[in-house]
């Protein structure tokens, strides 16, 4: 039998080429495949004894790969999010009055899983409404483009500005905008929105945007200007409260929403801007916390469901969650989800390649990991560093140079220049 045979016959195929989500056929084929990993079969280590050599080579392969394909387990603070993000896409989608969507805020620390629980929760609503369509009978869209996108993912540029922050959006299509004006641009980018039928516009590494910059403020107003184009638009950044993204709004006592004018506008508290204002729920995707006989109850189910994925032949029940274990792993990850992830998947890799096939306090203690982030470009604002503090701002002298604001259409408008 050859390799290849071997390999079908375990269940197990090489990863190919990972999809790319920031392009509308990557985002597809990631939605489509994203539960397709088969994890390897429970097999006796007497069944495995028994195994060729080769068939052994190709059995523990496959379990490598298992541990390194642990799965996208819900927690209490995920589920939080996914349900807000699931209940707020439907919603707009369902509307049909030409008004605003409000948006969603997803913030958090860095390895707290928010891009794959945004990714996850949008891909199963695209799910829900492409299925939604089949029963239902949809008017036909004069214009509309053959490639269907109901989400498009983007990241934010590394140096955003309004033109580099369209280019990104129409780069998801496969359209190009070279040469393009800013307004053309954002007429471009309306136009794509619309013809590709798209509910959904995810920006991810939002906190990219430093705000100190002219540039930033110009950007941000077309990010809310975007909503304007009948898209639910979902911002997923670190240190969202401290990055000055929320400069200019107010929090809704009531609704608990944050408020934003419309662009060209800077006081919410103008009777026109509230008419027309930008809406956003800002929610957090926290650690585990340790404190309370509930948390270290929903903690250690997290466990449980890690441990149950696991391949190893000296496993046992408990061997993740018995004894001080959880207390030890919460000291070691601080409840931060990808921490907790990559220190099973490591020791999990250390146990095989020692042959103790089991996890344990000590062999965890050859795993390194680190709880403090290393920084990453401080310009771009990257997940993984918290922002800093604002600068305070100063007092403008001299002649102002010109703003670039946008009307409810997205429209790009030139202010008057300032002396």
């Amino acid at each position: 039998m050859s390799v290849e045979a071997r390999l079908a016959a375990e269940g197990f195929i090489l990863p190919g080429e990972v999809p790319d989500r920031e392009t509308a056929e990557g985002w597809t084929r990631w939605r489509l495949t994203r539960h397709s990993f088969v994890p390897a079969p429970r097999i006796s280590r007497a069944v495995y004894d028994n195994k060729s050599k080769r068939d052994k080579a190709i059995h523990d392969l496959h379990r490598r790969a298992t541990h390194a394909n642990l799965p996208l387990l819900d927690t209490p603070m995920s589920l939080v999010v996914s349900e807000l993000m699931g209940n707020r896409l439907l919603s707009n989608a369902m509307k049909q009055k030409p008004t605003t969507r409000p948006g969603l805020m997803i913030n958090g620390g860095g390895n707290q899983g928010k891009t794959e629980t945004a990714a996850e929760a949008a891909a199963a609503f695209e799910d829900l409404w492409l299925g939604l369509e089949e029963f239902v009978d949809v008017p036909e869209l004069p214009g509309a483009r053959d490639l269907r996108a109901t989400v498009a993912y983007v990241q934010t540029p590394v140096t955003a500005t309004p033109k580099s922050t369209c280019q990104a959006i129409l780069d998801f299509f496969g359209t190009s905008g070279r040469n393009m004006t800013l307004t053309q641009l954002v007429q471009q980018v309306r136009a794509s929105l619309r013809d590709h039928r798209t509910r959904v516009l995810i920006l991810d590494d939002i906190t990219r945007l430093r705000m100190h910059r002219k540039d930033d403020q110009d950007t941000l107003d077309l990010i809310r200007a975007l909503m304007s184009m009948r898209v639910t638009l979902v911002l997923i950044g670190v240190g969202i409260p401290d990055s000055g993204l929320l400069r200019g709004g107010w929090q809704n006592p009531t609704t608990g929403q944050w408020e934003f004018p419309e662009p060209g506008h800077e006081d919410w508290r103008d009777e026109a801007s509230t008419q027309t204002a930008r809406r956003f729920d800002l929610v957090d995707l926290r650690p585990f916390s340790y404190d309370t006989a509930d948390e270290i109850a929903d903690f250690v189910d997290h466990l449980t469901g890690l441990e149950d994925e696991l391949r190893l032949f000296n496993a046992r029940e408990g061997m993740l969650t018995g004894g001080r274990m959880p207390e030890y792993i919460y000291r070691r990850t601080g409840g931060v989800v990808g921490l907790i992830e990559r220190l099973i998947e490591d020791g999990a890799s250390l146990a095989m390649d020692t042959g103790i096939e089991e996890i344990t306090e000590e062999l965890l203690d050859r795993v390194i990991i680190r709880t403090q982030h290393p920084k990453r470009d401080r310009a771009a604002g990257e997940e993984g560093e918290v922002p800093p503090a604002l600068p305070a701002k100063k007092a403008v002298q001299g002649r102002r140079p010109r703003n670039t604001v946008f009307d409810d259409k997205g429209v790009p408008q030139m202010t008057a220049v300032r002396k």
